[in-house]
């Protein structure tokens, strides 16, 4: 495809001071051309990336292919699950936020303009895939220009997963290079260089958390993004994730009554928003400590990301299938107004001696 811009230059006498003093050719027009060779229809794919330095023709050159980026729908003053298709069930709302990495539940509630940053990107993500009819592209541009790089990258790597579930098919057009590597486009154009590249899928970089015991007191930064409750048990056993210096997440567990000794419950796994997907690692790890000791670990969750995660993951196994619990001798064992599931870890230990140095 040949593509032709050009725009009119009005000869001002600025215009034609700087001309002078930069022996530029007189001219009625601006004019830019790009011969473009992207045969995308040769092979199927999901996730396109267009990407080079400013001024380099990417959205003119996206424009043209695809036609005029995604506009973000209405988001109205009420909550921002409210801006999702009317005909949406309430279940798929919450599982295409939390497949985008916004897994907050009291975040779902607010108005879009109270959201950060980061909160609006994932959230305008989850609208522009709802929204676009199966088998039409989503051309997003600027994509990931106004958020965090660090940001930007944990939201590439769980809206690429997404994408690519739901058969859709999306075209990021940006000029920041990192997010290549979480994406794991299909293919790559840049029109600076007016190359094309085919990718192989490979493997995201490791995120590196680092996971050390903390007090209680660590828990006030994340009590506000709890989905349930913003209260902490005072025999927790608390552990905190931090990744590029960043606290992340919070894991607590207690002693499980009944189980006999050699049980350990999952009490409080929180994430903050920006960092949505580390808390299921976090939980991981600690599991593997208790098992590493000699513990059993088990954990109830109503959480649907988690739930779905946990079926997915060869670490956990489930005990007890999504239900309603039931009172017992007037008292409540579990939740009885929503759906819980029970799991138990079976991956493998973390080694005796690691695992006892985190606990002292």
């Amino acid at each position: 495809m040949h593509i032709h811009v050009e725009t009119p230059i009005t000869n001002s006498p600025r215009v034609q001071q700087v001309r002078g003093m930069f022996d530029l050719t007189e001219s009625a027009t601006s004019a830019l051309s790009w011969d473009v060779c992207l045969p995308i229809e040769a092979m199927p794919w999901h996730i396109g990336l267009i990407v080079g330095p400013s001024g380099c023709g990417k959205s003119t050159v996206a424009r043209h292919l695809f036609g005029a980026p995604a506009a973000l729908p209405d988001v109205g003053a009420g909550s921002v699950l409210d801006a999702f298709p009317s005909a949406m069930p309430i279940a798929e709302i919450v599982a295409l936020l939390s497949a985008v990495g916004f897994a907050s539940p009291p975040a779902w509630l607010r108005p879009f303009r109270v959201l950060s940053t980061g909160q609006q990107f994932r959230v305008s993500l989850a609208l522009l895939l709802a929204h676009t009819p199966s088998g039409r592209r989503i051309v997003c541009d600027e994509y990931t220009s106004v958020v965090d790089r660090t940001v930007a990258q944990i939201g590439s790597a769980a809206l690429a997963k997404l994408v690519r579930r739901r058969g859709q098919q999306f075209v990021a057009v940006t000029c920041h290079e990192d997010v290549e590597a979480w994406l794991q486009p299909d293919w790559v154009f840049r029109p600076a260089e007016n190359t094309i590249a085919w990718r192989r899928l490979r493997r995201r970089p490791i995120v590196n958390l680092d996971i050390v015991r903390v007090q209680a007191s660590a828990w006030p930064m994340f009590a506000p993004h709890h989905y349930l409750s913003h209260a902490l048990a005072k025999s927790a056993v608390c552990f905190l994730a931090s990744w590029r210096e960043h606290p992340v997440a919070f894991s607590a567990w207690l002693p499980f009554v009944g189980a006999g000794p050699r049980t350990r419950r999952e009490h409080r796994t929180v994430t903050v928003p920006d960092y949505q997907g580390i808390g299921n690692a976090l939980s991981d790890f600690v599991a593997s400590i208790w098992a590493g000791l000699g513990y059993r670990a088990i954990s109830t969750t109503t959480h649907p990301a988690m739930i779905r995660a946990r079926l997915r993951s060869p670490n956990w196994q489930m005990t007890r299938k999504p239900s309603f619990a039931v009172a017992h001798e007037g008292r409540l064992q579990h939740a009885t107004t929503r759906l819980t599931a029970g799991f138990r870890y079976i991956g493998p230990p973390l080694a005796y001696a690691a695992a006892r140095a985190l606990l002292e």
